[in-house]
């Protein structure tokens, strides 16, 4: 893996308990499926066979994935950075809807931590890429596929 992989602790910390995981308690758990499905006999049309196999072979592909990305990883505690109330890699900030006038909180995370449904956006993503380098109380505008959107930026904080 050549590309530069970025992480949060927080986020590497959970690559390696799902690697983990993967490796000590799926792999063993598939390697017994197929196992079982192999005493059933014929596997040419044993479906449970098929199955366990075609998992282990997305098991297989997500550890070397993992340990490609974590072995490449640059790990940032965002409390070391010392960036003040600027937006940065690791940052939390809470933002003011200035059209539905909602506040919504994100932490600015590397690809594969994010995760929307736990408030981390990519750094990638066009709202990250809008607040990195601003500070509280500037306002961005950032292009969505639902338009426009316009943001005042709230608080910035370093967990």
């Amino acid at each position: 893996m050549s590309e530069r992989v970025v992480l949060t602790k927080g986020g590497a910390e959970r690559l390696r308990d799902e690697l983990n995981r993967l490796k000590r308690v799926e792999r063993p758990r598939i390697i017994q499926a197929i196992a079982e499905a192999r005493a059933h006999g014929d596997l040419s049309e044993n479906a449970e066979y098929h199955a366990a196999r075609d998992e282990q072979g997305f098991m297989e592909a997500r550890i070397r994935q993992l340990e490609g990305c974590l072995s490449a990883a640059e790990i940032i505690d965002p409390l070391r950075l010392n960036a003040g109330n600027k937006v940065v890699f690791g940052a939390y900030v809470t933002l003011f809807d200035v059209d539905t006038e909602a506040e919504i909180s994100y932490q600015i995370v590397g690809e594969l931590e994010a995760d929307l449904n736990q408030g981390q956006i990519s750094i990638g993503s066009p709202i990250a890429k809008a607040l990195l380098g601003r500070s509280e109380d500037d306002e961005i505008s950032v292009l969505v596929p639902a338009g426009e959107k316009t943001y005042e930026i709230m608080k910035v904080e370093y967990r």
